[in-house]
C-alpha cells in the first residue's frame, strides 16, 4: 500500500485468500500516466520474497448484481461431483465468482457465488446434477441481503429433528406397530388423507397406559447433529421452534431439552393414566402446520421471507412453500421436488451450511461456551 500510495494509485478492488499458509493478495489499481508502477512493485517485492504478476487491462469489470449461492455437500465431495455441478454451472453461461469452504465434518460443503448466466438453465442443471450422483446434494438460493437475513426456524420432529415417528414407538408398545406404520407411510407419502390416517391410529392405542407413554421417551432417538444445530441456531440469535404431526406428551419435553421457544403438536386424551384412542382439539396437519409458521412469526415480529422451514413429509408442504426457505431433509420424493433445497445427508446440523455458516464459526462458539438461555 506504501508503494501505491507514492506512486499516486487508485484502488478500484482487492481481494486475499490464503489456503494451506499460502497467502495470494489481487488488487487491482489505475496508475497515473506516465508513471512505471511495475518496475517498483516487482522491486518491492523481490525485497519482500514475495512472487508478484501484473495483468493489465482497460477497464475493472464491472460486476453483475444478479447472483445465485450454489452450496454443495457431501460425504467425501469428489472431484467428479464437483465437476459436475461446475460444468453444469457453465452449461448455464454462469460464471463462478467466489469459492468458500464451509465445513469438512461431518460432511464436506462448499459455497459458491454464481453470477450471470440463465436462472432456469443453472437451477435446471443443478438439480440433474444432485439427482445422478446420490452422494451429492446441492442448494442454489438467491444472493442478497435476504438470504442472510433468516431469524426464524420451524422444524417437523418426526423424522426431521428425531429419528422416529412417535406414534410408531407408542404402537410398539401397543402390539400393533405393523398396521400403524403402513399407515404411517401412507400418510407421508402423501397418498391417504393426514387426519383420518392419524385418527385411525390413534385409535388403536386405545388402552395405552402411561408407563408405555414413558418407555416410548426413553427409546427416542435425536438425528445426529440435532442438539448441535438447535444449539448454534439459538447461539446466533434464531427463533427455533417445533411443529409435529406427533404428541405434545413427547413435543413438551424435547422443547424443554433442547430450549427451542415454541413446540406444537397434537394432544392425546388421557383419562385415569389410560389413551383413550381420541385427541383433543384440532389436527396439526399439512394446512395447520403452515398457519403456525405464519403466527410463529408474528409473534416474534419475523416476515415469512426471513423464515426457513425443515420437513420430510407430505403434511410438511404446506409450511416449506410458505416460508421463505423450504428445505427438504431426507424427504419423500413429493417433498423434494416442491422444497427449495434438499439434503440427503444424515446430519441435521448440515443445514448450518447452506444457511452459509462455517464449521469453524459452529466449534469456536462450543469452545467459548457463549450463552444460550432460553
Amino acid at each position: 500500500m506504501a508503494v501505491l500510495t507514492e506512486a499516486g494509485a487508485d484502488v478500484h478492488d482487492i481481494e486475499q485468500i490464503v489456503i494451506r499458509g499460502r497467502l495470494t493478495l489481487g488488487i487491482a489499481v489505475e496508475v497515473p500516466e506516465g508513471r512505471d508502477l511495475l518496475k517498483e512493485v516487482l522491486l518491492f517485492g523481490w525485497d519482500q520474497g514475495m512472487e508478484v504478476d501484473f495483468d493489465l487491462v482497460s477497464s475493472t469489470p464491472t460486476v453483475s448484481s444478479r447472483g445465485q449461492v450454489v452450496t454443495l455437500l457431501g460425504p467425501r465431495l469428489t472431484p467428479a461431483e464437483i465437476g459436475v455441478a461446475t460444468t453444469a454451472i457453465a452449461e448455464a453461461g454462469a460464471n463462478i465468482d467466489r469459492i468458500i469452504r464451509l465445513s469438512r465434518y461431518p460432511v464436506m460443503s462448499y459455497e459458491l457465488l454464481v453470477r450471470d448466466g440463465d436462472e432456469q438453465k443453472l437451477r435446471a442443471g443443478l438439480l440433474r446434477a444432485a439427482a445422478a450422483n446420490p452422494g451429492l446434494d446441492i442448494a442454489i438460493q438467491r444472493e442478497g441481503l435476504g438470504r442472510r437475513a433468516k431469524r426464524l426456524v420451524v422444524l417437523d420432529v418426526d423424522s426431521t429433528l428425531i429419528q422416529d415417528e412417535v406414534i410408531e414407538l407408542l404402537a410398539a408398545e401397543a402390539g400393533c406397530l405393523p398396521e400403524v406404520r403402513r399407515l404411517t407411510h401412507d400418510a407421508m407419502a402423501g397418498s391417504i388423507e393426514f387426519e383420518s390416517s392419524l385418527r385411525t391410529r390413534v385409535r388403536l392405542l386405545r388402552g395405552l397406559d402411561e408407563a408405555a407413554i414413558e418407555r416410548a421417551w426413553t427409546k427416542l432417538r435425536y438425528t445426529p447433529g440435532a442438539r448441535t444445530f438447535v444449539r448454534t441456531l439459538r447461539r446466533l440469535g434464531y427463533t427455533v421452534a417445533i411443529v409435529s404431526g406427533g404428541f405434545t406428551v413427547f413435543t413438551d419435553r424435547l422443547r424443554d431439552d433442547l430450549g427451542v421457544r415454541h413446540a406444537h403438536a397434537n394432544e392425546l386424551e388421557i383419562v385415569d393414566g389410560s389413551v383413550t384412542g381420541e385427541i383433543v382439539g384440532g389436527v396439526v396437519d399439512r394446512e395447520r402446520k403452515a398457519t403456525l409458521l405464519t403466527e410463529i412469526a408474528a409473534q416474534e415480529g419475523v416476515p415469512l421471507s426471513q423464515t426457513v422451514a425443515v420437513g420430510d413429509g407430505a403434511n410438511d408442504l404446506d409450511m416449506l412453500t410458505a416460508a421463505g426457505l423450504g428445505i427438504a431433509f431426507n424427504a419423500k420424493p413429493i417433498v423434494e421436488e416442491a422444497a427449495d433445497a434438499s439434503l440427503t445427508v444424515p446430519y441435521l446440523d448440515a443445514i448450518l451450511f447452506v444457511l452459509g455458516i462455517r464449521r469453524e464459526d459452529v466449534e469456536a462458539a462450543d469452545r467459548e461456551g457463549d450463552d444460550v438461555s432460553t
